[in-house]
């Protein structure tokens, strides 16, 4: 595995004599997912669109394939592989599911099977090609949303908030769909779950973000194995973990 994506000393936020991400540091592998967790409030949304470019940050690095992403510019980003499906999806609602993906497509989607791979992925948007988005189900606008992040061929998928609002049935679905991306077409994926089991159970690695700053972090399988130690990050019981749990290994 090689890395895509690394973010050192990371701080940022709204008001930049006050931010709500300080000197994160977080490291995302080909072919992995890897869930971001923390309570509500932490800068978790703060932090993926400081990693998008839609938010400039007061200090810190970020690359994309060792190429450095400069400060609140995304369309740098995208260009540099990194795609991030937000919470509220940005569909255009007044467009149809078919004109939503079009819109999405570039040189490397139209030389491949394009819409089709979508629909592959999530069959049951192909019925709903000629409906407008706004139209769609909860599920379906999330399909649409990631459909479309696909199409921009994506080296890092980001996406806040997965699963909320969605039955888990359809969540389930999506999860399976992007373990695929990740093991077949190498994508690095970082999501944003407030379910913590539900994340880890489908993650490679996990960070716990409290209080802006990263606490802990792990292999997915071994937060999984341990139900309390992530409970005790969300209580702040547990702020040296980090450093703790590097110690130990060395």
């Amino acid at each position: 595995m090689t890395t895509v994506l690394e973010c050192r000393g990371l701080t940022s936020g709204y008001i930049r004599q006050s931010p709500c991400v300080r000197d994160v540091d977080l490291t995302l592998e080909s072919g992995e997912i890897t869930c971001l967790l923390g309570p509500n409030g932490a800068g978790k949304t703060t932090l993926l669109m400081t990693l998008a470019g839609l938010l400039p940050r007061v200090s810190g690095e970020i690359r994309v394939d060792d190429h450095p992403i400069g400060s609140g510019r995304p369309r740098e980003a995208v260009r540099a592989g990194m795609v991030l499906v937000p919470d509220d999806r940005a569909l255009f609602r007044q467009l149809t599911t078919k004109q939503n993906l079009q819109l999405a497509m570039n040189e490397r989607s139209r030389r491949r099977a394009g819409i089709r791979e979508v629909l592959e992925y999530f069959p049951s948007l192909e019925k709903r090609l000629t409906v407008d988005a706004g139209r769609l189900s909860g599920g379906e606008q999330q399909m649409l949303a990631i459909g479309r992040a696909i199409l921009q061929r994506p080296k890092v998928l980001v996406i806040d908030e997965l699963s909320m609002g969605l039955a888990p049935v359809i969540v389930n679905e999506i999860l399976d769909v992007l373990r695929t991306l990740a093991r077949e077409a190498g994508m690095s994926v970082l999501l944003v779950e407030q379910h913590v089991h539900l994340a880890l159970g489908v993650a490679d690695k996990a960070a716990v973000l409290v209080h802006g700053r990263v606490v802990d972090t792990d292999t997915a399988v071994a937060l999984r194995d341990d139900p309390g130690r992530v409970e005790r990050a969300y209580l702040g019981e547990n702020s040296d973990s980090l450093e703790t749990h590097r110690a130990e290994s060395r």
